[in-house]
């Protein structure tokens, strides 16, 4: 980002709030909940329902203070679009440290997202190319606050499909490529199910969302007591 600095200003500015960051940030006593999934998966309706009958406090990543840049960075070459993103996931951490000393924290996607979607955009082929299961490239960085537990939502192709159509969602570039490239969704998919420390504890959220909200507050109860 600093090289990108002089053709892109905010990046200067994403820059300027990772210098302000404490070197070490520490979870308080709530859990720290993070939500993943592929778009039309049911994660905003999750997220929200979680975060209020938990109490918690509702947070996504990248954070509010830099997500009006990411129009900016999507438009970007990859390497730049995951330096923003990761970064992002850094400045999220010190607000979730902050809150999660209150009140419980619901994460609307974390690190699993931007480690899954780099991964499956740099590896070629399919997904007999992605580095095995159980290496390092899958686990949680060592400098970044951990979520005491993640979810991964999950639906077919076909009713994900449906439900974008039905809300006439506006795509990323990577969200286009899922839809024309079921190699990259594949590859995207399995790189969710090999991460590790914490792993994902995958969800079906093709029933009904009540149904959902039930099985997700019923992990979350046996996984953070």
């Amino acid at each position: 980002l600093l090289q990108c600095v002089p053709l892109i200003p905010e990046a200067q500015a994403v820059l300027d709030l990772v210098d302000q960051l404490p070197e070490q940030v520490q979870k308080g006593k709530f859990p720290v909940i993070a939500i993943e999934g592929l778009d039309a998966t049911g994660k905003t309706t999750v997220t929200q329902s979680v975060s209020d009958t938990l109490g918690a406090v509702l947070s996504k990543s990248p954070p509010a203070c830099i997500s009006q840049w990411r129009k900016v960075f999507d438009d970007e070459p990859t390497i730049i679009r995951r330096a923003f993103y990761s970064l992002g996931n850094y400045i999220a951490a010190s607000e979730i440290a902050e809150e999660s000393t209150k009140s419980p924290v619901i994460l609307d996607r974390y690190w699993h997202s931007t480690a899954t979607y780099a991964i499956a955009t740099e590896v070629t082929g399919g997904i007999q190319y992605l580095p095995p299961a159980h290496h390092p490239i899958y686990q949680w960085p060592c400098d970044l606050l951990k979520p005491d537990l993640v979810l991964l939502l999950t639906v077919s192709p076909e009713e994900r499909l449906r439900r974008m159509e039905g809300r006439g969602m506006e795509r990323t570039r990577e969200e286009a490529e899922l839809e024309a490239n079921s190699v990259f969704r594949q590859k995207v998919e399995v790189c969710y199910q090999r991460m590790e420390d914490p792993a994902c504890h995958v969800v079906d959220a093709s029933p009904s969302r009540e149904k959902v909200l039930q099985m997700v507050l019923s992990i979350i109860q046996n996984n953070c007591n």
